[in-house]
């Protein structure tokens, strides 16, 4: 392995070779990853993308497996970008990065000047959206999504940001549909994600949507970061604290998850938190910000996305397994929240899980 095809050896020839010809990505057929970074960028979201796109691996114990992204830093012209810390960074790269790129990922910066007052770019910042090529995928982290939007890619769109920001991107972007009530929305090849640590979120979402969910819970394991968060921005906004004494709701979430095989009801999660069910029901939301319903098909959907992926199992043996019932009710849910039948979805996933 350690010279074969793929190999971090033969990677990095086919990376010299490429940089040879003026060309900032290596080749090896590698998803190409260009983080665009701005002065007054925040460097704990300027380097997540590295750390989790970089952390991708077709086979997650062999040290040597070669990685699924390539990841590079770009800013408008290569050299030394200042933080929101007190120290600089230097970038190797220009705008030159953007126009390779197979994903555009826009961290937060805190000099966006006229693009946050205003909602407009300066024409260097226009003509660096302009190099990204048609069908290439946008990505921005928290208050990026203010360069997205005065770019015109979220027009007409749904999309989120900083709780803390939210009124005012709403206010200065009419046209985008905004939703501060989530970590990320994934609008297909445009995906804006709330504040800082929501960034991680969509990234590992993303590997989980390119190579699935055994390569996104590898990343996440070695990040030692849950590879999906429950709920939304809600858990984070400032609001006064509960009593101590007040239960919650994670012993009948518990109790559900060990059995989604089985029909469960709001009255018996109720009950085994000692609830009435409006209790209940209210509470859940403030703890996971959805209803108990919505998550436990978010569970269900999640269960069966490994199924397929890791067995043989038929689609109406999984769709019992995962508590749908019937392979028709599972064709369902799997192409309205992932776009795709399951067989479709197989493939894709078991053919990237054995790459």
């Amino acid at each position: 392995m350690a010279d074969g095809e793929g190999s971090p050896r033969a990677q990095e020839r086919a990376r010299a070779q490429e940089r040879a010809q003026g060309r900032v990505f290596g080749g090896g057929g590698r998803h190409r990853v260009a983080v665009f970074a701005l002065d007054g960028v925040i460097p704990f979201e300027l380097g997540i993308p590295l750390r989790i796109f970089g952390g991708a691996r077709a086979h997650e114990r062999a040290e040597d497996a070669p990685t699924l992204y390539e990841v590079v830093t770009c800013s408008l012209r290569p050299g030394q970008v200042r933080t929101d810390a007190d120290f600089p960074i230097v970038v190797g790269h220009g705008v030159e990065a953007l126009a390779e790129a197979d994903t555009v990922v826009v961290p937060a910066s805190h000099e966006m000047g006229a693009v946050y007052e205003e909602g407009r770019l300066s024409p260097e910042l226009a003509a660096a959206f302009g190099a990204i090529r048609p069908g290439t995928r946008v990505v921005s982290i928290c208050t990026g999504s203010f360069l997205l939007a005065a770019a015109g890619l979220l027009d007409g769109r749904p999309a989120t940001t900083h709780w803390s920001s939210a009124d005012h991107f709403q206010r200065l972007f009419p046209r985008v549909r905004v939703d501060p009530g989530v970590l990320y929305v994934d609008d297909g090849d445009v995906l804006t994600s709330a504040g800082v640590a929501a960034g991680i979120d969509v990234c590992l979402h993303l590997v989980r949507r390119d190579f699935g969910t055994a390569v996104a819970n590898g990343v996440a394991r070695r990040t030692v970061v849950p590879p999906h968060r429950e709920g939304g921005q809600a858990q984070f906004i400032r609001r006064p604290l509960p009593e101590p004494q007040l239960a919650g709701t994670v012993q009948a979430r518990t109790w559900a998850l060990e059995r989604l095989e089985q029909p469960v009801t709001l009255r018996q999660l109720a009950e085994r938190e000692a609830m009435s069910v409006r209790t209940f029901t209210r509470r859940f939301r403030e703890e996971v910000g959805m209803s108990p319903g919505r998550w436990l098909t978010q569970q269900r959907i999640e269960r069966a996305r490994q199924l397929l992926e890791s067995t043989d199992l038929g689609v109406d043996q999984i769709a019992r397994q995962a508590g749908f019932g019937t392979g028709a009710s599972l064709r369902q849910h799997i192409q309205s929240a992932l776009g795709v039948s399951p067989s479709v979805y197989r493939r894709t996933f078991q053919t990237a899980g054995q790459g």
